[in-house]
């Protein structure tokens, strides 16, 4: 296997990791995030740093398929490869601010269960403030942000370059800015950020971000006059003739 194989194989296993780590992730948080009573509660605390732990694994996944694909983009074009790096680590920040938030709700939880007597109703608004933190994190970081960079960023890059077939990648770059569109639209408040209009926006990137996972991994890259030379590292050094 030649190292531009391999790239598009490690790529597209993290794409696929994002996915499959990102939606039983969310899922294992809702008993936190449905009952206004948790940090009161009996609590799933377990389960819930279950869903912490999938959700750190789907930000070094995320940070990883810049990285891993940089080398290769940004002989297309290194500025937006660059933004797409970039965009990939300001969304996996975003989602550990979020993780921190609701793992912070299992902590008061915890002490409230050890020492019942204290301030209930002070610890419900707190709690409330901690899960409302999640909500705005999780719209800026895998909705604006994502639809951004690995919508709009790679969709372009991968069009451009011919990486992937350009059908597929059109549907990334128009994928990329519905989901955008879509979280001003709730940053707004023209609709509840789960709703039929935020999961219709959604669908098209979704449906990218599965291909691309899928396709990188049993295909690679299709033949680009990028990756016609080998492919180095970002920070390797030139060695002298």
């Amino acid at each position: 296997m030649d190292r531009t194989r391999r790239t598009a194989l490690i790529a597209g296993v993290l794409f696929l990791i994002t996915i499959v780590a990102s939606i039983p992730g969310a899922l294992l948080y809702t008993p936190l995030l449905t009952d206004p009573g948790y940090v009161t509660g009996p609590g799933a605390d377990a389960q819930i740093a279950l869903g912490a732990l999938l959700e750190i694994v789907v930000c070094i996944a995320n940070i990883g398929t810049a990285v891993v694909l940089f080398p290769v983009l940004r002989r297309q074009s290194e500025s937006v490869a660059l933004g797409y790096v970039a965009s990939r680590i300001a969304e996996s920040v975003l989602i550990a601010v979020g993780i921190l938030s609701l793992l912070s709700v299992v902590t008061l939880r915890q002490q409230f269960a050890a020492d019942p007597a204290g301030d209930a109703g002070s610890l419900l608004v707190v709690s409330s403030a901690l899960v409302a933190v999640h909500g705005w994190t999780f719209l800026l970081g895998p909705g604006l942000l994502a639809g951004f960079g690995n919508g709009l960023l790679l969709g372009w890059l991968m069009y451009r370059s011919g990486l992937v077939p350009r059908p597929m990648a059109l549907v990334g770059m128009i994928g990329g800015p519905l989901v955008f569109l879509s979280g001003i639209a709730v940053l707004f408040g023209a609709y509840e950020q789960v709703s039929g209009w935020s999961t219709l926006a959604t669908l098209p990137e979704v449906v990218w971000e599965a291909f691309l996972g899928i396709y990188l991994v049993v295909k690679g890259f299709r033949p680009s006059p990028i990756t016609a030379a080998p492919v180095q590292d970002a920070g390797a050094v030139p060695q002298a003739a």
